[in-house]
Formats: C-alpha cells, structure tokens, sequence
C-alpha cells in the first residue's frame, strides 16, 4: 500500500509518524522526569559533585551498548555495514523509546533501520533479542552472586516475590545464548511467517557468545558504579557496601528491563534497589537514593537524546530497500 503513494506522500507520512512517535516520548519522558523531580526536592538534598558523575556514566552506558549492539550486526552481516556512529544514533534513539510501555517501539526502530540500510529484518530482530539476553545475563548473573556473597542466600529466600522475575528469566535467556537451541526455537516461527529458511549465520558462534556476553557486562558495571556514585553523594556507607550496592542497581536494571509493559521499568527497579539498599542504609535512605537514581538516571536519558540528535543530523541518509 506504502508502494502506492508518491515520494512526496511518503515523506510526509514518515515525518508524521516520527513526530507522534517524538511526542509520545516526550511526554513520557516529562511525567517520569516531574514526578522524580518533586519526590526528590520534598527531600531537600543538596547538590554533590557526584551526581554529575553518576548521570554521565548512566548516560555513556548507552552509546557503549549502541557500539556492541553495531558491532555484533557486522559480524552476522554479510551486507553494508554500520559505522559507529550510525549504531549509537540507532541504538540511541530505540532506548529512548522504552518510555514507552513495550519493547515494540525499539525493535521497530532498529528494523526500520535496518530494511532502509538493505539489512534483513530477521537478522536485525536476532540481533535485538541477543543484545537484550545480554544485557539481563550481564546484569543478573554478577549480581546474583555479588549479593549471595555479600548478604547469604537467605535475602533471596526471603524476598523471592521480588526477585522471581530476573531469576525465573535466566533459564530461558541461558538456552537462547546457544547458538543451535536458539536457532532450533526460531526456525520454525520464521518459516512459517516469513516462508523461508533462517540462516546459519545470522547465529553467534559460542566463542563470539561469550566474548559479547562479557562485553554487556561493561554498561552494566558503569550504572552500577553511577549508582555507588548517587548513594555516597547522599549517605555515609562504608566502602565495604560499594559492591553490593552496585550489583543490587544492576539487578534492578534487569528487573526494570523485564518489565515490558512498565514504562522505562518505573516502580520495579526501586523495589529491588530498596531491597538491598535497605540492607547497608536505614529504609528511608534506600527510597530516597532509589529516587535520586531514577532522577539521575532520566536526566542521563536526556544527554542520551542529545547525543543522538547530534549524531543524527551529522550523518547522511540511507536509501530505503526492503529486505526480509
């Protein structure tokens, strides 16, 4: 049907779909940034150099995941590739969409992408859902053990509720890290939508699997480290604590990012944060650092946006072509 209508009318339909999809965002973005701004000033905290720090490593997380997620797909494509640049743009943009509720927004971002780039949108899906397995693995897994040491297994036992979540994902994301199970469940789904094989070589190999699974780790570790950053710019602990509270944020991260249909995991994540934090800091601080964090952590999001409108107009257009 989009065949059907003039360049001119296609331009203008683009352009009107990206400035509902810019508004809508917009819009999700002010809420989580008023209510996370009024819920912190009621605290009357005073400002800590820290907590710039802690908003740019938030913020650099993202544009470093955009250069993993560009990465993995040169090496599954045989086709154009994407400069560094182009994958953080990309990437950039797809993680401002998680204001909206769903992941819906950030896959399509990424095949519309890709189809104008002459990408398959199959591949570009893979691509997606591995760099998510990633980021949950790189978030759990860490954490899981970091906390266990710190705290014993009993916080797990005691607080299941919370945690099932990330814990119960890790089953499933475990199998889809291995190339032949992961291809074996797609298969048959590809097939019979698409009506035709899936290839090989849109699959890591285990060795690569590996070598990008550590590599999620590092965005991982920086929000961790960001959050560090907000507790002490807040509350004495003891440096003892600083692990621990860094694995807890990453693990709220997880949580956050399981949460679909949550915008930007609002509520989720500082459930988790206030479950361990409330172990090195008295209740009312674990909140209020949760909060801090989620305001950080948002305006991060902002110099995310920057980042990608900068980059965005600074790099030339692809052509479109429609590829399966």
């Amino acid at each position: 049907m989009l065949k059907r209508l003039s360049p001119r009318a296609r331009k203008v339909l683009r352009y009107s779909i990206t400035a509902v999809v810019l508004v809508v965002v917009g819009v999700f973005f002010a809420q989580a940034l008023i209510a996370n701004w009024g819920e912190v000033q009621a605290a009357n905290l005073g400002f800590d150099p820290r907590m710039i720090v802690a908003t740019l490593l938030f913020a650099l997380a993202v544009p470093l995941s955009g250069i993993l997620w560009g990465r993995m797909v040169n090496r599954l494509s045989d086709g154009p590739r994407a400069g560094i640049a182009e994958s953080i743009a990309v990437h950039c943009a797809s993680w401002l969409l998680k204001y909206v509720p769903g992941q819906v927004g950030s896959l399509v971002n990424k095949v519309v992408w890709g189809q104008r780039k002459g990408l398959s949108r199959t591949l570009i899906a893979i691509t997606f859902v591995y760099e998510n397995v990633f980021l949950v693995i790189a978030a759990t897994v860490p954490s899981v053990v970091i906390l266990a040491l710190a705290l014993g297994l009993e916080v797990f036992g005691d607080n299941l509720g919370t945690l099932a979540l990330p814990l119960i994902a890790l089953v499933p994301l475990l199998l889809i890290s291995n190339r032949r199970v992961f291809r074996f469940m797609l298969a048959p789904l590809v097939k019979r939508v698409l009506k035709q094989e899936l290839p090989d070589s849109y699959f890591l190999s285990s060795p690569a699997t590996l070598a990008y699974q550590l590599g999620y780790v590092v965005p991982r570790l920086m929000n961790g480290v960001g959050f560090v950053f907000v507790v002490v710019s807040i509350v004495d602990v003891d440096p003892s604590a600083w692990l621990p509270l860094a694995a807890a944020y990453m693990l709220a991260g997880a949580a956050g990012l399981l949460a679909v249909f949550v915008p930007s995991g609002l509520g989720v994540r500082e459930a988790v944060i206030v479950l361990f934090a409330s172990q090195y800091m008295s209740l009312g601080a674990a909140i209020l650092t949760s909060l801090l964090a989620r305001l950080l952590s948002t305006l991060g999001d902002g110099i995310v946006a920057l980042i990608y409108a900068g980059l965005r107009f600074s790099l030339p257009r692809a052509p479109q072509e429609a590829v399966s």
